[in-house]
């Protein structure tokens, strides 16, 4: 009986510790969040032609966006430009559109989003909700596509070159650059914060 209880101790102080550390993590994580800007682009569907529609925009939206946040030193301030932008970036959307003869419109808007775990090159962005500029491509119910606009990851063109190092503390530019160290907590947060969106959505 005492064997067995102090068995249970033990997995329970683990588990303890456990939660701790995943808590702890997600904290630095979420400060990370806030200093980066992301860019959503949801399809109309599924479809062949939506999907292709879908790249030609973002090809268009990423070209135009190349200087748009130029000048920019935080998060906040690039939000601020895009959503000052917005109607521009909707004007070459829209464009694409046209071209494409697709019979559905874009909106356009700068939001909070929730995002998977992806890697861009040499940098490892955790799961979880991040201030984007979001366009809704008709229904939006198509598979999407992400980048970064902010450090400009995704936007080779930017005439004003940011890297992670230069919006990030060191520890967090550590955090996203060393993602084989950190690969398996950030699988645990990603699954925990993944949890909490599905019950942000059920009814």
């Amino acid at each position: 009986m005492l064997k067995n209880r102090f068995v249970r101790a033990v997995c329970g102080g683990l588990v303890l510790c456990l939660c701790l550390s995943i808590c702890g993590f997600a904290g630095e994580v979420d400060d990370l969040r806030g200093r980066v800007l992301r860019l959503h682009i949801l399809a109309n569907s599924d479809s062949e032609i939506d999907q292709s529609v879908k790249l030609k925009v973002r090809d268009a939206v990423v070209e135009e966006c190349a200087g748009l946040l130029d000048g920019a030193t935080n998060a906040d301030e690039a939000a601020t430009l895009a959503e000052t932008q917005l109607d521009e970036v909707c004007a070459v959307a829209r464009r694409v559109l046209r071209e494409q003869g697709a019979d559905y419109g874009v909106f356009a808007e700068v939001t909070t989003a929730y995002f998977p775990t992806r890697v861009y090159d040499n940098v490892t962005l955790p799961a979880g909700r991040y201030p984007a500029v979001r366009l809704l491509l008709g229904k939006g119910e198509g598979h999407n596509w992400w980048c970064v606009l902010f450090p400009p990851l995704c936007v080779s063109a930017a005439t004003d070159k940011k890297t992670t190092a230069d919006v990030l503390t060191p520890a967090e530019d550590a955090l996203v650059t060393d993602s084989a160290h950190y690969a398996v907590k950030f699988k645990v947060v990603e699954w925990w914060e993944a949890l909490f969106e599905k019950q942000k959505t059920d009814p």
